[in-house]
């Protein structure tokens, strides 16, 4: 015993930094270890690690949201830098259309790719990976240009692809990490703290473009003839071509803010135990977390002698092809996948969708047009400063407050139901609703998507699913969703405008179709009803229960402990014989 012991222990300690591992370090049976170490993670006290790790996740996506926000308000200025001439200074549609596409086009290639890859081979070597991607990706965009034989339309998709390809690998990425390193009591409040970060990123984007906007508004004034795009020229037009340039390249610098944390964090230790069935690095890396250091550091021989001895010992099934379609062709679990990535499909088309109101939307509080460049750009941004605070930002954090006590279900139930009121609203009453009553109903769209689907679709997925398979599944869900948000932007965009002169109509006039796709908008929030059916409550409950692994739960399969049916029979056999012995 005493030898076992003294193999099992890892260095370092203390009152404020507790070395679970040794706590366990002398039980020999190595899945009884993992079992009570995993257990003492569950239970730990919300700590400065915790919000640590919320931070440099959420960084990740307060940039996300700005490179995907920002664009918005950037292409009005592309189309007087690029089209000055040949389009008075508005950028066509499809060249518009193509542009933000492209992000969603990459980030589906990177969530299912970045998923599939922390899976196989660990999330610690994945992350940052795609931070330096997008870093790289948005600085390029910031320097693009165009040329005799390359369009600007050309070079920026090819980065916004790339860049795409980053944001989309963040997804699974830091809900993995996050939700695998979170205490269990309050794992949805911090996965959720992360993706509220997309509110504050929003908000940052609309606040830099009203910087730069009132920083450059002596050249600005100057482009005041008719039409107003045509006529800013000279100063005016270099003014403009540096304020895209800027408003892109900023959102480079919080990612290199967390950077070097991404790089340097600890493997999970659900991942380490496993996947990488390393009980000696798992529980050193717990301690590695806690204590903000790059990796735990055990006694490499007993920590290759442990693996030698303990990995086949390890219960947990091993990852393969022939496992993965074997779990997810039961319906107990194949159910689960088709929910979230259901869910988050049916959540995008029409959150993406919703953004087609906006210019009628600012229309309707005053923030649109004006008479020369400074009051354009000026309207635009305040205008979506002013959208962005009424209803999305409050949304995401009432959901953080409330995740882990009422529940994710019951949340993303409600918002589904209230979202389609609200689609067939103003579907159905379009032309009867004055612009206060559209305005009023947009801002609780908004806000019923962050308090509802828009947040649970990224927390579920990220607790329901086994280690094994937890960030390809997440990245299938998160794909699905922009799958969706494709959909809404290359279909239903064209769609509001169908039988309008785009040259030639003004407001409401160019989107005579609007009412139809939010009435169409509302069917898909009512197919994410459905689906919600499909997802598990995950609230309070920790990933092993939620996996199956737990025996005595609701959700135990004997099959995902690699318990075979005859093994598990034996092992109850054995402790009723137990049982009897003892009362003897």
């Amino acid at each position: 015993m005493a030898n076992i012991v003294a193999q099992n222990k890892t260095e370092g300690g203390n009152a404020a930094f507790h070395n679970f591992n040794n706590d366990f370090a002398h039980i020999a049976d190595p899945n009884e270890r993992r079992r009570l170490a995993l257990a003492e993670i569950d239970k730990a006290p919300f700590g400065w690690y915790h919000v640590r790790a919320v931070v440099v996740a959420g960084i990740g996506f307060f940039t996300d949201a700005y490179d995907i926000f920002a664009i918005n308000l950037v292409t009005a200025m592309l189309g007087v830098v690029f089209w000055h001439d040949s389009n008075k200074g508005v950028i066509p549609t499809d060249s518009d259309t193509a542009i933000k596409v492209a992000t969603s086009g990459g980030t589906v290639i990177g969530q299912f790719g970045f998923g599939y890859l922390a899976d196989l081979v660990g999330r610690k070597r994945m992350y940052g990976l795609e931070l330096i991607l997008i870093i790289f990706a948005t600085l390029a965009q910031s320097l693009s240009s165009s040329s005799a034989s390359v369009s600007i339309v050309g070079v920026i998709i090819f980065w916004r692809v790339l860049m795409g390809i980053g944001i989309g690998g963040d997804y699974p990425l830091s809900a993995i990490i996050t939700s695998e390193f979170a205490t269990t009591k309050w794992r949805g409040a911090m996965m959720g703290s992360v993706f509220a970060m997309q509110g504050i990123g929003q908000f940052a984007a609309a606040m830099l473009a009203l910087i730069v906007t009132s920083g450059f508004k002596g050249s600005l004034m100057q482009g005041n003839g008719k039409p107003v795009a045509a006529s800013c020229g000279g100063e005016c037009l270099i003014a403009v071509d540096k304020m895209w340039r800027v408003i892109v390249g900023f959102g480079a610098v919080p990612g290199c803010v967390a950077l070097y944390y991404r790089l340097t964090i600890p493997e999970t230790p659900r991942y380490t135990f496993d996947v990488a069935r390393d009980v000696e690095q798992a529980g050193s890396d717990v301690k590695a977390y806690i204590e903000s250091r790059p990796g735990g550091h055990p006694d490499e021989i007993v920590r290759v002698q442990a693996l030698h001895d303990s990995s086949p010992q390890l219960e947990t099934p091993k990852a393969s092809w022939a496992d993965f379609r074997q779990h997810y062709g039961q319906w107990r679990y194949g159910k689960i996948l088709i929910g979230t990535a259901g869910s988050w499909f049916f959540l995008d088309v029409a959150f993406y969708g919703l953004g087609l109101n906006n210019s009628v939307i600012l229309a309707a509080i005053g923030y649109t047009g004006g008479t020369n460049m400074y009051e354009v750009f000026y309207n635009n941004a305040v205008g979506n400063l002013i959208i962005t605070c009424a209803g999305a930002i409050p949304g995401y954090w009432v959901t953080v407050a409330t995740v882990d006590t009422v529940g994710r279900k019951p949340i993303q139930f409600m918002g589904f139901t209230v979202l389609t009121i609200i689609f067939c609203i103003i579907g159905f009453a379009y032309d009867n609703l004055g612009q206060n009553a559209l305005l009023a109903l947009y801002v609780l769209a908004q806000f019923f998507f962050n308090f509802g689907p828009n947040a649970t679709t990224f927390i579920v997925p990220g607790e329901c699913f086994p280690t094994r398979y937890r960030s390809t599944s997440h990245g299938i869900s998160a794909a699905s969703g922009k799958l969706g948000a494709i959909v809404a932007q290359v279909v239903f965009g064209p769609l509001k405008g169908r039988g309008a002169d785009q040259t030639t109509c003004t407001g409401s006039g160019c989107s005579p179709w609007l009412n139809h796709v939010m009435q169409i908008f509302a069917l898909f929030m009512f197919c994410g009803i459905f689906t919600t059916f499909l997802i598990p409550e995950t609230k309070r409950k920790t990933l092993e229960e939620l996996a199956g692994e737990v025996p005595g739960t609701a959700n135990y399969d004997p099959h995902s402990t690699g318990h075979g049916v005859h093994k598990d029979l034996a092992h109850h056999s054995g402790d009723e014989e137990a049982a009897i012995e003892g009362k003897s």
